[in-house]
């Protein structure tokens, strides 16, 4: 897997630079960018999967240029500030961003940020990839995006749900990858149809549940979509997806 390239925009350098020293250390690369011309000029100049922007860059405004990067890139911003109040982190996620902290921060605390936002939006991103998909195979199993049933190993058709077809093109989407009830309910929602209320693990458990009893021998003792303990659940198999 590439290493992620993360940008960090701050126009107090002494704290750019401790925050880029910090990242490296924490296995990212990373530079370093202090005004709206640097943010350009790096997204320019190669590849970057994340922005930590600080929300006041001296006479420019950090939402401003959160708000001109989501019209042009899809890539994830943490915003950053000593700007803490609800209504000061309201305008960040308003402006596009993914994720706001403020300053100070606990430096372990800024690396597991970043770490979640990532996962999020590579899970988000190999989702909309396999969209595109319109037939996957795994463990012997045929499913036709067309079609509101799978094909079983023995070539009979399995009837399902929507919610269940949508539940199931998750898991296909990103295979042997151990996603949380969360995570399920948001690449969901990036499906089109979202589950009726994405916190309430409670409903993701019983979608899973029906899912199985038509996927798999033994329900109780699942082989294919078996729980991740303290997690969620993982497709446990190889997936291999046809457009």
């Amino acid at each position: 897997m590439a290493i992620s390239r993360l940008l960090v925009v701050d126009d107090d350098k002494e704290m750019c630079a401790m925050m880029v020293g910090w990242l490296q250390r924490n296995g990212f690369a990373v530079v370093g960018a202090h005004d709206g011309a640097g943010v350009l000029q790096q997204m320019d100049s190669g590849r970057v999967d994340l922005i930590l922007l600080d929300v006041m860059l001296g006479d420019e405004s950090g939402l401003r240029i959160c708000q001109q990067l989501r019209k042009d890139h899809d890539v994830p911003v943490i915003m950053v500030s000593a700007l803490s109040a609800d209504d000061h982190r309201m305008a960040g996620y308003r402006s596009g961003a993914d994720d706001y902290i403020a300053k100070p921060f606990n430096p372990d605390l800024l690396v597991a940020r970043v770490r979640a936002v990532l996962r999020r939006t590579r899970r988000a991103a190999s989702l909309a990839y396999r969209r595109q998909a319109r037939v996957y195979r795994f463990a012997g199993w045929r499913y036709d995006t067309r079609e509101p049933s799978a094909q079983a190993p023995g070539g009979y058709e399995v009837a399902l749900s929507a919610r269940e077809r949508q539940l199931l093109q998750v898991f296909l989407a990103n295979p042997e990858i151990p996603l949380s009830r969360e995570e399920i309910a948001e690449a969901m929602d990036v499906l089109g149809e979202g589950a009726s209320d994405p916190a309430e693990g409670r409903a993701i458990d019983m979608l899973v549940g029906r899912l199985r009893s038509k996927l798999e021998d033994a329900p109780k003792d699942p082989t294919l979509i078996r729980t991740a303990r303290g997690i969620g659940y993982v497709l446990s198999c190889p997936v291999e997806a046809e457009t």
